[in-house]
């Protein structure tokens, strides 16, 4: 569309000057026309053109450049814009650069390059040469741009359509983590509540399948899976009293005959979604021991260290597991081991066959009362 602007201003001196005034004016609109085709065709496909399209219009160029002696006058060939031919062949072969194939590119401009030698036939004197060289070098160094402006931005197109379909697997891959850790515990709850039991064991489990209620409520509103925030909202780090907290969750699971020893750390706090995820993974904990393990009895110990750093210890005399022969299922994978780690806490799990199972659950070196929720950092990370 440039070319064609500047085009436009010497249309009336070349139909006035020429031998053949209604060819160059066939010409020049055939240029013209072409040349805005190619354009709205370009803007609506958003797309350059295809390989019959880029052929038409390489060889409409150099149709162009073998009439051009027939319509103009002598020596208006080199240097004029009456002379409109050249700069338009030149247009095409920079539109031509986004043209897949190579071997159409090629074959294009080696197309353009020998009727622009046609086109000169008998124009150039010897003080002309080097300006002729020098318009066939054009075509080629321009050619070569453009080629490798399409080359890079398509290149910069795929990498951003992977990383997008990367992104889109990563979400999704992170709201089925999410998902599985706001459903385990209340379907585990629920698979509770269909088995026989006593009322008094039923009623305990429905306050429990109560507050998970609320929690899958709250996801499936789009809120966060720590709190009653909405996603991406700022959670509170309103300090939670971890011993009170872990008694609570305790009180729950009174028929798994739990012993409860908070005494040496009960003044450490947690913040609020730290807090929160402890209470899940420890209600996780205790649910697979009702569940799965059998045990009589369970002791639940909270420590902390002179440093400021804490260790709670959830041991069972249940059944156990052979931890090398059997894959975690999602309530120890996620709910315990991969939402804790989201959050700074050290895991680990130790079970034998027949000999119950111990987990323990740490902080790291420092007050107990952390900075804001390392759940940004760790996802980032």
């Amino acid at each position: 569309m440039g070319t064609l602007a500047q085009m436009a201003p010497a249309v009336h001196i070349g139909v006035a000057t020429s031998p053949q005034g209604v060819g160059y004016l066939a010409c020049w609109l055939a240029a013209a026309c072409a040349a805005i085709a190619v354009s709205v065709v370009t803007l609506v496909r958003r797309r350059p053109l295809g390989a019959a399209g880029s052929a038409a219009d390489f060889a409409l160029a150099c149709l162009l450049l073998v009439l051009g002696p027939l319509v103009l006058a002598p020596g208006e060939r080199l240097g004029t814009w009456v002379a409109f031919q050249p700069a338009y062949a030149l247009s095409i072969i920079i539109t031509a650069g986004g043209v897949r194939g190579r071997t159409h590119w090629v074959g294009g401009l080696l197309g353009v390059i020998a009727c622009y030698v046609v086109y000169l036939r008998g124009e150039v004197g010897a003080d002309m040469i080097p300006t002729a060289i020098g318009n066939v070098l054009t075509y080629v160094v321009y050619a070569l741009v453009a080629r490798m402006f399409f080359g890079y931005t398509r290149r910069i197109a795929h990498d951003a359509d992977a990383s997008r379909a990367r992104a889109a697997e990563l979400a999704r891959r992170e709201e089925k983590r999410r998902a599985q850790v706001m459903m385990h515990n209340g379907v585990a709850l629920m698979r509770l509540l269909t088995e026989p039991g006593t009322d008094e064991s039923r009623s305990r489990l429905i306050d429990q399948a109560e507050a998970e209620l609320r929690r899958m409520r709250s996801y499936l509103r789009g809120r966060a899976p720590d709190g009653d925030v909405p996603a991406g909202g700022a959670n509170s780090d309103a300090p939670v009293v971890l011993a009170a907290m872990i008694e609570r969750v305790c009180d729950r699971f009174a028929d798994l005959n739990v012993d409860a020893l908070l005494d040496l750390g009960a003044d450490l706090k947690l913040p609020a979604a730290q807090a929160e995820a402890l209470e899940r993974a420890l209600e996780s904990l205790l649910l697979n021991v009702r569940v799965h393990a059998r045990a009589e009895a369970v002791v639940v110990h909270l420590d902390r260290g002179t440093d400021g750093s804490w260790t709670l210890t959830v041991r069972d005399d249940g059944v156990g597991f052979d931890p090398a022969s059997v894959t975690a299922g999602v309530g120890l994978r996620e709910v315990v081991v991969g939402e804790l780690r989201r959050r700074g806490l050290d895991v680990e799990i130790e079970s034998a066959v027949g000999e119950g199972t111990t987990v323990t659950i740490s902080s790291g070196p420092g007050p107990a009362v952390v900075g804001p929720d390392r759940d940004a950092v760790t996802d980032a990370a």
